[in-house]
């Protein structure tokens, strides 16, 4: 389960949503932006849950392999892990995106709900990966749960990052939120290899896709 742990880690990055967090709640008071952080992990953690028990039966149904989902979805992991190197880290962009939101004249969603819950923390990349780790095929149930109860974990982590998101934030400031941003791309790269790698393997050893 450390596998499941990091690659969690990487691709809902608790870390990286505090600057997100702090953006979107500078005008609420205290008890706002605990309610607020509350929703957030619980609108992610949900959304998750989702992809969890449904992503394999939507793929099932589109009768898609498995192996040519484990390489179609490191492709995306890894090219997710560049944008996080290469690109503005998931703290400036999503910082970018509150911005906007802060800006609108129209009817506002809640900020738990965007930009903190979805992208920030149930992102792309965690929606994918959540789905490749829980295959019905290769993963028991046992399994799925205990990759169930890793992500929860990890969304409960992200959770008490953004109650303590100010010492936090004063702590390594955004230039090291965004260093710890491309330190985990990197990490999330060698996932995705690692998963496009073994497929192919698997493509070649027994001629299913």
């Amino acid at each position: 389960m450390i596998d499941s742990f990091v690659t969690l880690w990487v691709v809902i990055d608790p870390i990286g949503t505090v600057p997100v967090f702090i953006a979107v709640t500078a005008g609420l008071d205290a008890a706002a932006r605990r309610k607020t952080a509350f929703q957030a992990a619980l609108v992610s953690a949900g959304v998750l849950l989702f992809f969890l028990v449904f992503g394999q039966l939507l793929i099932d149904a589109l009768d898609i392999g498995l192996n040519s989902f484990q390489v179609a979805g490191g492709i995306v992991l890894f090219l997710f892990a560049l944008t996080m190197i290469f690109g503005e880290s998931k703290p400036e962009t999503d910082q970018k995106q509150s911005e906007h939101y802060n800006a609108a004249d129209a009817e506002k969603p809640n900020p738990a709900i965007f930009p903190l819950a979805v992208p920030s923390l149930a992102s792309p990349g965690a929606m994918l990966a959540i789905v490749m780790l829980t295959d019905n095929n290769q993963v028991g149930i046992a399994d799925q749960a205990l990759t169930a109860g890793v992500m929860l974990v990890v969304i409960a982590a992200a959770f008490l990052f953004m109650l303590f998101a100010d010492p936090i934030i004063r702590l390594i400031g955004h230039a090291g939120s965004a260093i710890v941003s491309r330190v985990m791309g990197m990490i999330l790269a060698s996932v995705a290899a690692n998963a496009v790698l073994s497929a192919i393997l698997e493509i070649v050893k027994t001629g299913q896709l």
